[in-house]
């Protein structure tokens, strides 16, 4: 199983943050622009999925899957998004984007007073816990070519 990167957007579309571990192909346009479409696709399907429900969500949208890879979402309270992707072996990582978010985000970048609100993050100690937090994880590793 492996975890290929990490979005985190605010509520009005802009990376806050990103990074990548096991990103076997570069998505051939410029980053803002795949954030752009990253964060317009999560905006869609999440419109769509509580529009096309048939009963009252409580999580609303969580994930969806390719054939080649799932995408997991967070949405806080505050609208900040988180979106991770993996590979199909994942089923739920869903705690791992709570941890990330309150336990990492929340403790690292909003109560930090040097990492000013709605802007992009440059917290070293940050990318340092979310990257150990990340490798710590039991899917984090790439997928053995073998199995």
């Amino acid at each position: 199983m492996t975890i290929h990167n990490l979005y985190i957007f605010d509520r009005g579309g802009s990376c806050l943050f990103y990074s990548e571990w096991h990103r076997r192909r570069a998505p051939g346009i410029p980053q803002e622009e795949e954030f752009k479409l990253m964060f317009g696709m999560l905006f869609s399907l999440r419109s769509f999925v509580n529009k096309m429900s048939p009963t009252d969500m409580k999580d609303g949208f969580v994930s969806f899957h390719t054939s080649r890879y799932r995408l997991h979402y967070l949405e806080t309270p505050s609208g900040l998004r988180l979106a991770l992707n993996t590979d199909l072996g994942v089923a739920s990582a869903r705690d791992a984007l709570q941890h990330i978010y309150s336990n990492l985000f929340v403790e690292l970048v909003v109560k930090n007073p040097l990492c000013p609100p709605r802007a992009p993050v440059q917290s070293v100690l940050f990318r340092q816990r979310l990257d150990a937090f990340v490798r710590s994880l039991p899917y984090f590793g790439p997928k053995n070519p073998n199995s």
